[in-house]
């Protein structure tokens, strides 16, 4: 996602941030609960990363009555833009890595009870029957492994170019990376395959880089970006051919426990993942439990 684009969305979501600084006592006076109208910034809610996102607020007391503004990722994301630049309050729920942490000054708050779950590993996964129609995409998907920085990497980059673009960078830059996921795989000639995926940058990285790989073995690669319950539907159906986009064991785990029969877990693309409350560095709390109380007006 690119910055630039921020400009061109509604603003609708800072207003919900602003919201608190209307006709109340001065902004001066107000906690940064109330500067924020209690209301936590969340992304679209078929996420897996929005419904966890919520269980803090039954978990904590002192989220007792605050609630989280669920718009789209876009939304959420000028809403932290907005309020960083006017150095404002503002908590997003948000997962790292992303590329707001090379554009902007901020940290996850700790959460002491644990309810967002340890860091996460994001899977490959395939429609079953995929190894024996496509082998070699198969093997592939079974060999591709990278590490954090290298996602970061794509994302950053993609900030001021297209991922198409970003891709092509890196894998010049990691040729003997990529040469070992191909390592002892034969070519096909126009053999189509879907790939399947949902619209986080984290995720654009990924299914980018595989399908430039997967063209260099001779596939004609479409991806698909789509809400990850339709994801796994579409796997499920055999409607679409892999994804390398799942994290586990939280933010899709109760999709893998429906579907877990009727995909196929070709295991770890990436460990260390992290799903929490995001906020700007000159916010003075580190931990979730340093949020105010709700206060009636």
């Amino acid at each position: 996602m690119k910055n630039a684009s921020f400009k061109l969305l509604s603003l609708t979501a800072m207003a919900l941030v602003m919201s608190a600084c209307g006709d109340r006592k001065p902004r001066e006076e107000m906690n940064l609960g109330e500067q924020m109208d209690f209301t936590l910034m969340g992304m679209e809610p078929g996420s897996g990363i929005a419904e966890t996102s919520r269980k803090p607020l039954e978990a904590y007391d002192n989220l007792a009555g605050w609630e989280i503004h669920e718009s789209s990722t876009a939304g959420m994301l000028v809403a932290l833009d907005q309020a960083i630049k006017r150095k404002e309050p503002v908590v997003i729920t948000g997962w790292g890595p992303h590329f707001i942490f090379e554009e902007y000054d901020i940290k996850f708050l700790e959460d002491p009870k644990n309810v967002l779950g340890d860091a996460e590993d994001i899977h490959s996964m395939a429609r079953l029957g995929l190894k024996e129609d496509k082998p070699e995409a198969y093997a592939l998907l079974e060999n591709f492994n990278w590490t954090v920085e290298d996602m970061q990497a794509v994302m950053v980059d993609a900030i001021d170019v297209e991922f198409e673009e970003a891709t092509e960078n890196w894998i010049a830059d990691n040729r003997d990376k990529v040469d070992s996921w191909k390592e002892g795989i034969d070519t096909v000639d126009g053999e189509s395959f879907d790939l399947v995926s949902f619209p986080w940058d984290t995720e654009r990285a990924s299914s980018h880089v595989v399908a430039a790989v997967l063209e260099e073995l001779g596939y004609d690669v479409m991806i698909t970006n789509v809400d990850p319950a339709i994801m796994f539907r579409a796997l499920a159906a055999g409607e679409t051919d892999a994804t390398v986009a799942v994290w586990l064991p939280t933010t899709q785990g109760p999709l893998i426990a429906e579907y877990k029969d009727q995909v196929e877990d070709l295991g770890v693309n990436l460990h260390g993942t992290q799903v929490g409350y995001i906020v700007p560095s000159y916010m003075e709390i580190d931990s979730i439990e340093d949020l105010p109380a709700y206060v009636e007006e």
